[in-house]
């Protein structure tokens, strides 16, 4: 009996249905559409170096998400490290910002989220992953996943009611 090899994907295929997915992610992540692009472009550059291992995973493209959350993960980090300096050099700025419509307030408290929880938030409602999937992405049970979700969900609840005036 002969054994079947199952047909890879070809990283072009892979690309072109992955890679607006993951500039909404990085987006919704990051907090930044100007950015979005360069950190789904960066993790695509990634999966395409290893493309030989990685198109081999039962989902290559668990693995481009968990590797677009950490780097837009990173971005919002660098970029409030980057606030925080200039705010102790004197450059905050005078001007306040125009009123945000209502959907940019939810991505607001998202990012505020710890890591995981904004992970979570972000693949659940922007790409409407279910648990099982965000615990595959994120490398957690779960249980854990949803957890994540849960506690998210819950400082959301509260963030968008403060923002709201609601009590």
């Amino acid at each position: 009996m002969t054994e079947t090899v199952p047909i890879r994907e070809t990283f072009e295929a892979f690309y072109l249905r992955e890679f607006p997915r993951m500039v909404a992610l990085a987006a919704a992540v990051s907090g930044s559409r100007a950015i979005a692009e360069d950190l789904a472009q960066e993790a695509m550059v990634r999966a395409h170096r290893h493309w030989d291992r990685i198109s081999a995973y039962d989902k290559p493209g668990a693995w481009v998400r968990r590797v677009t959350i950490n780097l837009a993960t990173s971005a919002l980090r660098k970029r409030a490290a980057e606030a925080r300096r200039l705010l102790r050099l004197g450059h905050g700025g005078t001007e306040l910002p125009p009123p945000e419509p209502e959907d940019e307030a939810v991505w607001a408290a998202v990012r505020r989220l710890p890591d995981r929880q904004r992970a979570a938030v972000a693949l659940h409602y922007l790409e409407d992953r279910p648990v099982r999937q965000i615990a595959e992405i994120l490398d957690c049970t779960e249980s854990t996943a949803k957890v994540h979700l849960h506690k998210g969900r819950t400082a959301l609840s509260a963030a968008l009611a403060n923002h709201r005036g609601v009590a």
